[in-house]
């Protein structure tokens, strides 16, 4: 696979190697391998059934891989001392695809849970003032709080998961199809928030999609799943290059094209606008 600039281990904040997962006779990863560089976005993608969730799921530990060792900030995750893996998951936040709220909880109780969880000596009026931060922070209005997730449209629920995942500040953010069900227009709008909020809190972001104007609008480098593994990671030009069918068909498709089209469109109408402005 393609590989950039090799950094320093330090840098390399997940790191998954050899990784097994099955479910009964039918095996989903086979020889996995996979690191996650520290400060980027790294899209993951693949065809139906290739197990992107599963490798995510298999990385926080909700998933016990067959064989295979699974590590995040330098600490295996595979096994781990309770008392540890607690202090490592203090650590990420995850936003699960459709939001995952509680539907019985308003917003801003779902913000609180997993500070409760954590921290259970912090008083209500503390509690309050994070989630409330929080529920601003990812650009919902702050009137959002203590409505229940069904008074919210699609958008606002991703927008309140994101919020909950944020809650303990982690450095690591898990995003599994953020932007799933959005329409365009809301669709970019998350887009632009998950790279704002990557840039102004230091987030390392590995981020689940099928959106090819994700990939492009806001993705440092690519990991495509197919083969049971990961065949390729960099840079969507780097992963051009390849002779792949599934990467040629994805990239270079009609959606693909269209991707392609819409950033170009942008980058010109940015450049217009600074053009303007001098």
């Amino acid at each position: 696979m393609p590989q950039t600039t090799k950094r320093d281990d330090r840098d390399i904040v997940i790191s998954v190697k050899g990784l097994r997962n099955s479910f009964g006779d039918s095996v989903v990863h086979e020889g996995l391998d996979l690191e996650v560089r520290r400060g980027e976005i790294l899209g993951v993608v693949g065809g139906s059934g290739t197990g992107k969730s599963v490798l995510m799921r298999s990385i926080i530990g909700l998933q016990r891989p067959d064989t295979g060792d699974v590590t995040v900030f330098g600490e295996s995750n595979i096994d781990r001392d309770e008392t540890e893996a607690v202090e490592i998951r203090k650590r990420w936040g995850v936003l699960f695809q459709g939001g995952a709220l509680f539907s019985t909880l308003t917003v801003a109780e779902n913000v609180e849970v997993p500070l409760r969880e954590f921290y259970p000596d912090l008083s209500p009026a503390l509690l309050a003032e994070i989630a409330s931060y929080k529920v601003v922070m990812t650009g919902l209005p702050a009137d959002a709080a203590p409505k229940f997730p069904a008074e919210l449209s699609g958008g606002m629920k991703k927008r309140a998961g994101l919020a909950r995942a944020l809650a303990l500040d982690p450095e690591l953010l898990f995003l599994d199809e953020p932007t799933a069900g959005l329409d365009p227009i809301g669709a970019a709008a998350f887009d632009s928030l998950t790279q704002s909020l990557q840039k102004t809190l230091g987030l390392t972001v590995f981020l689940i999609t099928h959106d090819l104007d994700t990939l492009y609008a806001i993705c440092d480098r690519v990991a495509v799943l197919a083969d049971k593994k990961v065949i390729a990671v960099g840079t969507i030009d780097e992963l051009l290059a390849l002779d792949h069918p599934w990467i040629e068909e994805y990239f270079k498709g009609p959606r693909g094209r269209a991707a392609v089209a819409t950033q170009e469109r942008h980058a010109a109408e940015q450049a217009s606008i600074k053009a303007e402005a001098r």
